[in-house]
């Protein structure tokens, strides 16, 4: 059934994917074959604040967005899977990608139609200052919210793997059981160097390594696939069950796999898959640094990074799925250890995880950064001083909100939620329609109605998410709706 699927539905899907860069746009080279927008003869040529010649690799730069990509929720698809069934949970994930696609279109557009390579500038064109300042909010918040994310995933999940890895059964309070001293720790010592370094073309080895790691994440869920009997039955909420003590469950329906199901959580996967592919935030700033950077070029490694992580999201959560079925938890990793808590291929497999979630900080770092200079500095040039400052105040921020705020989670998950449909979907389309001239593309040209319908798409989403959110609060209850 999943090669059946595969064929009807993925191949035809991602073969228009793949050439989204040639088929969306039916003037692409208007920008880049006259330098931009033309100027006056003998006028001085605007100098843009990030006007210079771009030396990453096509290569590195799938590393990096696809780094950038890449978060934390992977963890949770296969939940997700089991909450839409193997089908509907195919259909979805590939409208998103689509989307996705689409979204990044309408930006790589709107910078091509003015010659500006970031997001603030962007809105400075559509809106003025109080769009270049919504813009770069929105930017500085979001990532400030992935990066508490990431780092509270070390503070709660490190001290287990060193405590497991030295075959403690609980917290015997040693310095490096404390997950606070941990965070610290990696980012003075891994974070922060590389969060240093003065173009983001330079992280993509450290992305490839990041990668890598998930790769082994996925080939070792695949291993375990067909290595674990349908699981746990009865003692599926006991942390100490085995292999061995799984009992048949199908008469519970946890061993059927579903094309379709409907059940309270289904809708709640629907912003969960429809943030999976954020990365908006770091496509302008891999854009300005790309070599032999063009739109069609950019566009490229963004389709082949959202093809990329789509394989892996699909086969992280299809082989979660049909590990566990029904019993799989909201976070895959946890529903392993339920099985065997020492496990020493799932210790590797959480480390490598915290490993690929360290890595990708100072990717989330690099937009950030570059909203602030845009806002604060935004006719200086590039100086040490300010990289290094603003890159230490925000790592120290960001540890002192996860050390010093237990619920920092649940506040950024509220953020998220408006956030992330704002860069996914709200903010490409208005942009796209507000830059690109009526004369090119009138208002009510199938280009601009697509755009407005895709901003309406992003409010949807935003009202869902926040719904949701605070249902939860309301219940008691706690899901993962926020995106990274």
């Amino acid at each position: 059934i999943v090669l059946q699927l595969f064929k009807l539905v993925l191949l035809p899907s991602f073969s228009s994917l793949l050439i989204f860069g040639c088929r969306f746009d039916p003037i692409d080279a208007l920008a880049e074959q006259e330098e931009f927008l033309p100027h006056k003869p003998g006028a001085k040529k605007e100098t843009h604040f990030t006007d210079f010649e771009g030396k990453t690799s096509f290569g590195m730069s799938i590393f990096n967005l696809s780094n950038a990509i890449m978060g934390s929720g992977i963890l949770g698809l296969a939940y997700a899977m089991s909450n839409t069934g193997i089908l509907l949970f195919i259909i979805l994930l590939v409208c998103i990608a689509l989307l996705s696609a689409y979204s990044i279109h309408l930006l790589l557009k709107s910078a091509g139609v003015v010659g500006i390579r970031a997001y603030e500038q962007l809105g400075n064109r559509a809106f003025g200052r109080p769009g270049k300042m919504l813009a770069a909010v929105i930017i500085t918040v979001h990532n400030i919210g992935a990066m508490s994310s990431y780092l509270f995933i070390v503070k709660s999940e490190l001290p287990l793997v060193i405590q497991a890895f030295f075959g403690k059964q609980e917290n015997t309070g040693e310095w490096f059981l404390n997950g606070n001293y941990l965070i610290i720790i990696v980012s003075v010592l891994i974070i922060f160097p590389l969060a240093l370094m003065k173009h983001l073309g330079y992280l993509g080895y450290t992305s490839g390594f990041s990668l890598s790691c998930m790769v082994f994440f996925l080939i070792s869920v695949i291993y375990k696939k067909f290595n674990i009997l349908c699981p746990l039955g009865d003692d599926h909420h006991h942390h100490n069950s085995t292999a061995a003590d799984s009992v048949d469950s199908t008469a519970d329906g946890f061993c059927d796999s579903k094309l379709f199901t409907m059940n309270p959580q289904t809708a709640y996967t629907i912003p969960i898959l429809a943030f999976a592919f954020v990365c908006h935030p770091e496509v302008l700033p891999i854009y300005t640094e790309l070599r032999n950077a063009t739109k069609k070029r950019m566009q490229n490694v963004a389709n082949i990074s959202i093809l990329a992580m789509f394989v892996m999201y699909l086969l992280t959560a299809l082989f979660g799925y049909l590990t566990f079925y029904g019993a799989v938890e909201s976070e895959l990793l946890h529903t392993y250890i339920r099985v065997d808590p020492l496990d020493v291929l799932i210790l590797c497999v959480r480390l490598a995880v915290l490993v690929a979630v360290t890595l990708t900080v100072p990717v989330v770092l690099f937009p950030i950064r570059k909203a602030l200079l845009q806002i604060l500095f935004a006719d200086k040039p590039f100086h040490w001083v300010r990289h290094i400052g603003i890159a230490f105040g925000l790592l120290f921020v960001v540890n002192l909100l996860v050390i010093l705020v237990p619920s920092i989670r649940d506040i950024f998950g509220i953020i998220g939620a408006t956030s992330a449909p704002s860069l996914i979907f709200i903010l490409p389309a208005i942009f796209y329609i507000r830059i690109v001239p009526e004369d090119q593309e009138p208002l009510r040209s199938r280009s601009k109605i697509q755009a407005i319908c895709f901003a309406a798409l992003g409010f949807i989403f935003m009202v869902m998410s926040l719904s949701f959110i605070i249902i939860d609060w309301v219940t008691g209850e706690s899901r993962s709706v926020g995106g990274h």
